[in-house]
């Protein structure tokens, strides 16, 4: 197959011209505020950070060149049932580590993935293809179609759950069906599943392992040994904060997991309730700009489904760890995102905002050529529509003036 550079050099040029730098811009702050704060906890693990901010940009930029608008009808559901099969080789061949079987080993480097992660993506992306496949009615998605594009988001919150990760599974669970009340469903769809919940709690409860029924007794009860850590920190933080060698929280090691799960109490503890509430204004200003994005791009379906999918995934995230660390969620394994230390979580979100922002800036682009195409094959047609009726005209005429000659004689 031979490659049009021409095609290539015009598809590379548009992306600049259309690119939203505001949302780039917005994602820097909170970077630069992650840095400074790993850094002062742990210095080798802020080198490493840079290694996952190295690695991140490289998957941002490749996300960014991708024509996903031309790929997504067999990468979405590839990328979707190869997740899967990751999950279900969690269960059978799975590393285990404080109990929970959550990785899987790469055979011959000693390093570890965890599918949980990727699968947002999957699932996302999934959700996005299947919803422009077929767009929702005026009035949203009935019942079937509830319960068919449900099983997207079910079964791999069935396979999470049970490593045991309920924390990353219910992030999932809230993520895809956040998509699908922005994208529409009726009503009376949500009204019934709400009541099926409801029901069925107790029963959910009973189910659940030892150690996560002692997080929920935790969080009604009095607070564990981290949050109660986690609330000295923010308290001694105060309006300003301290220097660094005054978080005594933090660098005498009474802080759990001050890099990642925990690193919001030392925000507190460090910038003090300036710091924290200017970090919670960044987020909601990211999240609305992205919500605002599903709106203005209402009618293409692609964008408004990966574009309210990451800014629920960022809002429970965000949600989800604040709320913990003050004692008003369980504690459940889940980071800051694009704050926390980690790998996997900052390459994920990197992706993400690689194929928003390519969707967005190649929006009208294939569009447009393959409307240039069909209008090059239609004209080519008439062209040789016109050249056929011309060379039947020319033989019309010869065969009258052969009759007229043969008449003469």
């Amino acid at each position: 197959m031979e490659i049009d550079w021409k095609e290539v050099s015009n598809y590379v040029r548009t992306l600049p011209k259309n690119v939203d730098y505001l949302l780039v811009i917005q994602i820097l702050p909170l970077l630069v505020i992650s840095s400074i704060l790993v850094k002062e906890i742990n210095p080798a693990l802020f080198h490493k950070q840079l290694i996952y901010y190295t690695v991140g940009a490289i998957g941002f930029f490749l996300a960014l060149l991708v024509p996903w608008k031309k790929i997504l009808w067999w990468f979405a559901p590839l990328s979707y049932v190869l997740n899967l099969f990751l999950l279900l080789a969690v269960d059978v061949a799975g590393k285990s580590i404080l109990g929970a079987r959550r990785w899987l080993q790469i055979p011959g480097t000693g390093l570890t993935i965890q599918p949980s992660e990727f699968i947002k993506i999957s699932v996302i992306l999934m959700l996005a293809y299947l919803v422009y496949k077929k767009p929702p009615p005026e009035k949203g998605y009935g019942f079937l179609d509830f319960f068919k594009l449900s099983l997207v988001i079910v079964i791999p919150f069935l396979l999470i759950a049970k490593e045991p990760d309920l924390g990353t599974a219910m992030v999932l669970l809230m993520t895809g069906f956040g998509v699908l009340f922005i994208v529409g469903v009726r009503w009376q769809v949500w009204l019934t599943m709400f009541a099926i919940v409801a029901l069925s709690a107790p029963i959910l409860y009973n189910h659940l392992h030892d150690y996560q029924k002692k997080r929920i007794q935790d969080f009604l009860g009095k607070p564990s040994y981290h949050v109660q850590q986690s609330l000295i920190a923010i308290g001694s933080g105060g309006l300003k904060g301290k220097a660094k060698e005054e978080a005594t929280q933090t660098q005498l090691k009474f802080l759990p997991i001050a890099s990642s799960d925990f690193i919001f109490a030392y925000l507190g503890e460090r910038f003090g309730y300036r710091g924290m509430l200017t970090v919670i204004v960044l987020y909601i200003l990211l999240i609305v700009h992205l919500l605002v994005l599903s709106q203005i791009y209402s009618q293409d379906y692609l964008i408004k489904a990966v574009s309210a999918g990451l800014a629920f995934l960022i809002f429970i995230y965000m949600d989800v760890n604040m709320y913990m660390i003050i004692g008003m969620a369980p504690v459940v394994g889940v980071p800051l995102p694009m704050f926390s230390h980690g790998g996997t979580s900052f390459i994920i979100f990197a992706i993400f905002f690689g194929i928003l922002l390519n969707l967005i800036a190649f929006k009208n682009y294939f569009q447009y050529n393959s409307d240039a195409k069909i209008t090059m094959l239609e004209k080519e047609a008439l062209r040789k529509n016109e050249e056929l009726e011309r060379r039947r005209r020319n033989l019309e005429s010869l065969k009258r003036r052969k009759n007229n000659g043969n008449e003469g004689l």
